[in-house]
């Protein structure tokens, strides 16, 4: 049962779906037509000492037909494209909410004078800067750690370590939406119109734009039951409490939005569209990748 004042660490609630995704791209980039290069997600996977994350890296095929992982690389690429992009328009402050282990301030080829801002939980940001010092990885961008939790007071946090609000930022919020609350959902992208100026970008993942909640639920519950990484229902983790529609608020707060499902994705990155069941297949042509601009 979620809580409002919960925490966790990179072991335990939301924080093992860091871990999950982490393994996740380190499959990813295993293979031969791989999409992404992330040697970090490796790093934190053993880090973590949990056989249920280790195990598959050890043996791909525990987790080849798992719908999830045929789409990772799909929207890594996305959201990795997505900051490049942002970047060639003259953009040089990022922000990656609940960045979780994202490794792209160290991965991404970013221009001269970029600066990264990553928030997240505090013991999930302990665990991931530890693996890093151990490795003496080196960022490819000035990097800013923010640790604060999105269900509170983060933009005075964010500004404090640097963050210009007056200057247009490239945004992400991938993979986080769903985890928070519906008034903590809704102030989020409150808080990210008011800090972003005229030429500021926004990406984010949904569930699939009008899907219906209690089947999704249905959905969601029968594939975590058949976890390989033995997780439980990840669908406890999940928040369904009453909430704004992303892309049309921000579409009535001027922004201009496009959104994007997983076969377009497929068609972009040239990849055949992922092999799903029947009742998945479904949901990998409704949108979950979206792009907003002021």
């Amino acid at each position: 049962m979620r809580t409002d004042g919960e925490s966790w660490d990179i072991a335990s609630g939301v924080g093992v779906t860091a871990l999950r995704a982490a393994t996740y791209r380190a499959l990813e980039t295993l293979r031969p037509d791989a999409l992404i290069e992330d040697r970090y997600a490796e790093w934190f996977v053993d880090a973590a000492h949990d056989p249920r994350f280790t195990s598959p890296l050890r043996d791909p095929t525990l987790v080849e037909d798992r719908p999830f992982g045929q789409c990772m690389g799909l929207r890594t690429t996305f959201f990795d494209d997505f900051f490049l992009t942002a970047a060639h328009t003259g953009i040089r402050q990022s922000v990656i909410l609940g960045a979780g282990l994202d490794a792209r301030t160290y991965r991404l080829e970013w221009p001269p004078g970029m600066t990264v801002f990553e928030i997240d939980m505090p013991a999930v940001l302990e665990f991931k800067e530890h693996v890093l010092a151990e490795h003496n990885a080196r960022t490819k961008a000035h990097r800013r750690v923010v640790a604060v939790d999105l269900r509170g007071d983060w933009p005075e946090a964010l500004v404090e370590a640097g963050f210009d609000p007056h200057t247009p930022a490239a945004w992400s919020a991938e993979g986080l939406l769903t985890y928070l609350p519906g008034r903590a959902h809704d102030e989020l992208l409150v808080r990210i119109d008011q800090l972003s100026q005229p030429g500021s970008h926004l990406a984010f993942t949904t569930v699939p734009t009008g899907a219906d909640p209690a089947a999704l639920a249905a959905i969601r519950s029968k594939y975590s039951d058949v976890s390989p990484f033995g997780e439980g229902d990840i669908t406890e983790l999940i928040h369904t409490d009453a909430r704004v529609d992303p892309a049309h608020w921000l579409t009535e707060h001027t922004w201009a939005v496009r959104q994007f499902s997983t076969d377009e994705l497929a068609s972009i990155y040239n990849r055949p569209p992922p092999v799903l069941p029947d009742e998945l297949a479904a949901f990998s042509r409704q949108s979950t990748c979206t792009v907003a601009l002021r």
